[in-house]
């Protein structure tokens, strides 16, 4: 039976916190794919004039990068800040300084008018992004785990991991339009900007809705225990939530950190490098391979769920691994199904891609949320997540795209991306199942001989 405390809150409730996580994480990812999206297909023609167009992409897909690289820092500071005071208000920080770095890349000036200053704006603004996007995960998931009931914590967890492919499903959607209805020369003079402006409309929304959601249950109650043992203690320090998850779990963070290969690399491979090889390689529309992704996160966005509510049956580390041998198999039909041109062939080929995707990202919210004790559980599924990201997704499309330039060839692509499905399922085979565990019990111990945030033996068994 489930005490006071943790009992599950009323659905109508549960459903709010829901949808304001799943709202928030949505824009966020919109924001940041709308990005991906515009590196591959304009910024290299107005921020890198004067390369080589494969140049200019890669120097594109360089900027696209370096919001992983703030993503580490984000995780730091966010999942610090989200241990000691509370997952919601750092989720709405996150969420005003992700989309005030959009909309104010939709007023950012291009080289044709302030020269080499302009792409230094735009990669300070991915800065930003990738700042704020490093807190943003860790928050929005831990706010639904926390809520919830481990009985379906998976199915519900995984609704927040619906908002990448609602961000990308958005972002594509819009991008995709404007394509559709502008000429080529009006989308790179001006229409390029409408979607990033969009963001300031999409940001109100959010905040309305994430100021409605209460502090998670399990996190106040455990601040209360902090602080009892404090005025109990009161010459006992608190340790740092990083000092204490690099002590009390480590091994947890290298398996999430080996569980984000496959799926980071994979996911940027199937929808930011596709609109590269699509276009370059096979000789498709940006508007058709554009369609494609469009299409294909849409279902990414409906089987997400049912992959939550598989990992609630079977365990979180079945469906993992699922997904990652998935992916690994599926890279060469993938690129072959892509070479054929055919509109067809490419929405299978990134559809099936997605599905198996999901089987990694849906589960993977409940997941990292159950290995990592209450107080010191922002920072570990933080850190784990976004420090794999710089290895992971950061480079992944400029790898790709690397390996195209010098190769001509998807088969070196397909290798890389198989490579990250062995890492992956070598990291998820060594992990412990954790679906049966109630994150209540993952909490600091009585013994005054230990660090006030150090994880019981039997929660890190269990």
């Amino acid at each position: 039976m489930t005490s006071p405390a943790t009992a599950p809150p009323p659905p109508a409730n549960l459903k709010r916190i829901v949808t304001a996580s799943l709202i928030g994480t949505t824009i966020e990812w919109y924001d940041f794919f709308l990005y991906g999206s515009a590196a591959a297909l304009v910024f290299n023609k107005l921020f890198f004039p004067d390369s080589d167009p494969l140049v200019g992409t890669l120097l594109s897909f360089l900027t696209y990068a370096v919001g992983f690289a703030a993503r580490p820092l984000g995780a730091l500071v966010f999942g610090h800040y989200g241990d000691r005071i509370g997952r919601k208000k750092l989720l709405v920080l996150s969420l005003l300084l992700m989309g005030g770095a959009t909309f104010a890349i939709g007023l950012l000036p291009t080289h044709a008018t302030i020269g080499t200053a302009a792409p230094v704006l735009l990669t300070v603004l991915r800065l930003v992004q990738g700042f704020a996007l490093g807190g943003e995960w860790g928050g929005a998931v831990l706010l639904v785990s926390e809520h919830g009931d481990a009985r379906r914590r998976g199915f519900w967890a995984s609704w927040p991991q619906t908002g990448a492919p609602a961000g990308q499903l958005l972002a594509t959607g819009v991008l995709s339009l404007l394509t559709a209805v502008l000429s080529d020369a009006a989308f790179v003079s001006w229409g390029w900007r409408i979607p990033f402006l969009l963001s300031g409309v999409l940001v109100i929304v959010g905040l309305w809705i994430r100021l409605s959601v209460d502090e998670s249950p399990v996190f106040k109650q455990a601040l209360a225990q902090a602080e009892a043992r404090k005025a109990d203690r009161p010459a006992e320090a608190e340790k740092l939530p990083l000092v204490a998850v690099l002590r009390h779990h480590w091994r947890d963070v290298l398996v999430a950190m080996g569980a984000r290969m496959a799926e980071n690399i994979s996911y940027y491979v199937i929808t930011a490098f596709i609109l590269v090889y699509a276009t370059t390689s096979a000789g498709v529309s940006k508007q058709t391979a554009l369609n494609a992704v469009l299409i294909a996160s849409a279902v990414h966005f409906l089987v997400i769920p049912a992959w939550g509510a598989l990992s609630d049956r079977i365990g979180r580390r079945p469906v993992y691994l699922m997904g990652a041998v998935g992916v690994g198999l599926w890279m060469f039909p993938f690129f072959s199904l892509i070479d054929t041109g055919g509109f067809g062939n490419m929405i299978l080929a990134v559809t099936v891609g997605l599905v198996l995707h999901g089987a990694m990202y849906a589960p993977q919210a409940a997941f990292f949320s159950e290995m990592f004790a209450t107080r010191m559980r922002y920072s570990g599924a933080s850190i784990g997540a976004q420090f794999a990201s710089v290895a992971a997704g950061a480079p992944a499309p400029l790898i790709a795209t690397a390996l195209l330039a010098d190769y001509g060839s998807s088969t070196p692509i397909a290798l890389y991306v198989i490579a990250a499905a062995v890492l992956t399922v070598v990291a998820v085979a060594a992990a412990k199942e954790t679906r049966h565990r109630d994150l209540a019990d993952v909490a600091p111990p009585a013994d005054a001989d230990r660090t006030a945030d150090a994880p019981t033996a039997d929660a890190r068994t269990i």
